[in-house]
């Protein structure tokens, strides 16, 4: 146990970053291969939970690609929850000096197994829609919240304050905003299509040609505030914020690309699964353009009039 105890990090290194990494990529990659097993109709590949079938916690030969799949998305479940205990205990020496990398592993340690709960439930229920939905939305915290671990293992630590004029940053959290809509709006209307991950699933009754335009909407104002945010980070002068702003733009330009396609189709399965990834990298790339308002209260490269150079001229 001393050895162990003694192997922990005591600050920010190599290891604390690539489990980082490997903690948000494992998070997205869960979101396709939660698409995968919705789009192949493996939803009730394993038809019961916790265990695979009444007789074995794994899925059998006999279930067939559909019980490999489901019950390899289950599998790459319980590898993040790994991931997570590993991840809480790499940063226990650092609690002290870095409290926001404790609470961000333990929010997200506590998500996974609500994840799976609600998982279960959704299987128990015969992947009724709004449990089903509730799991996306659940993913989608959960990748932000591994985004903004990943950012704040390569931060400065210490107090940070606003590092944009008022206006950016009240932009930037309106985006933020209605990127959330858009990406709810975008499970009401996946819930009512045809993909319901099995023939015996119902859809939620909602009209999808219609939620397919209401979905739209939202789609359409997030890209045009993102413009507002690329065009104002020149402005501003802030490398960081611009690189994220340009991230954020890339991310919804392939978006409104496979959204337009996929409509125009008949939402061939393929893209729906591309469709959904892309909206958690969106909920990534949309938690590091908020993350990179703040910069620490040290920082001398804050554009002028900002709050960080208040604060060092002070």
């Amino acid at each position: 146990m001393k050895r162990i105890i003694a192997w922990l990090p005591d600050r920010v290194d190599t290891r604390l970053k690539v489990i980082g990494w490997v903690y948000l990529v494992g998070q997205i990659v869960l979101v396709g291969t939660g698409g995968l097993v919705r789009l192949t109709s493996s939803g009730l590949g394993c038809p019961t939970w916790p265990k695979c079938t009444d007789a074995s916690l794994v899925n059998t030969p006999e279930m067939g690609i559909h019980g490999f799949i489901e019950f390899g998305n289950r599998l790459l479940g319980v590898l993040l929850g790994l991931i997570a205990i590993v991840a809480f205990l790499m940063i226990l020496k650092l609690r002290k000096s870095r409290p926001e990398l404790f609470w961000l592993t333990l929010l997200a340690g506590l998500g996974i197994p609500a994840q799976a709960v609600i998982g279960g439930i959704s299987v128990l229920t015969d992947l009724n829609p709004y449990v089903v939905g509730l799991h996306f939305v659940i993913s989608t915290v959960l990748v932000a919240l591994c985004t903004a671990f990943l950012l704040r293992l390569y931060a400065v630590p210490g107090p940070r304050v606003r590092a944009v004029p008022g206006w950016f940053a009240g932009i930037a959290h309106l985006t933020s905003f209605v990127v959330a809509v858009t990406i709810v709006v975008g499970i009401l209307t996946t819930g009512s299509g045809p993909h319901s991950g099995d023939s015996k699933a119902t859809r939620n009754g909602l009209d999808p040609e219609i939620l397919q335009h209401v979905h739209a909407i939202p789609a359409y104002v997030t890209f045009a505030l993102t413009l507002v945010l690329v065009i104002a980070s020149l402005r501003i002068r802030t490398t960081r914020v611009h690189r994220y702003t340009m991230y954020l733009l890339a991310v919804e330009v392939l978006q409104i690309a496979v959204g337009l396609i996929q409509a125009n189709t008949g939402l061939p399965g393929i893209l729906v699964g591309i469709h959904m990834m892309l909206a958690a990298t969106l909920a990534a790339a949309m938690t590091a353009v908020i993350m990179s308002l703040k910069a620490p209260v040290a920082d001398e490269a804050a554009p002028e009039g900002s709050a960080v150079s208040g604060a060092v001229a002070a």
